[in-house]
């Protein structure tokens, strides 16, 4: 059961499960200051559609019960399950499917330069 400390309590408890879970690739993006619509992004692999499923269901369970509120979408086919768990967005893909996405990249790269007015 998740204990709701703080962001990094619950993104440490979230890596944990992932973990205990065998995800691959375990991936933590640090989004604080750079957007509004999280503060981390987790993303991990697993290696098939039913491994996706299953570690999606499990940590959803688990942040129900310590009083998150995550919804999830993708759980019809389970290539890429996204678990928004309002601070913290999780990614759970295939291995395929993470690599045609590219999400590190598309989130690590460089910071894009602000607009001048």
């Amino acid at each position: 059961m998740f204990i709701l400390a703080d962001d990094d309590a619950v993104l440490d408890q979230i890596l944990e499960t992932l973990e205990a879970d065998k995800a691959e690739d375990i991936t933590v993006i640090n989004l604080k200051g750079r957007t509004t619509i999280a503060d981390h992004m987790v993303i991990a692999t697993g290696r098939s559609a039913r491994q996706v499923g299953a570690m999606a269901e499990h940590l959803a369970a688990k942040m129900r019960a310590a009083g998150l509120h995550p919804s999830t979408e993708g759980m019809a086919q389970c290539d890429w399950v996204l678990i928004d768990g309002h601070d913290i967005i999780v990614h759970l893909f295939r291995p395929e499917i993470r690599e045609f996405y590219n999400l590190e990249k598309m989130w690590s790269g460089p910071r894009a330069a602000p607009a001048t007015a």
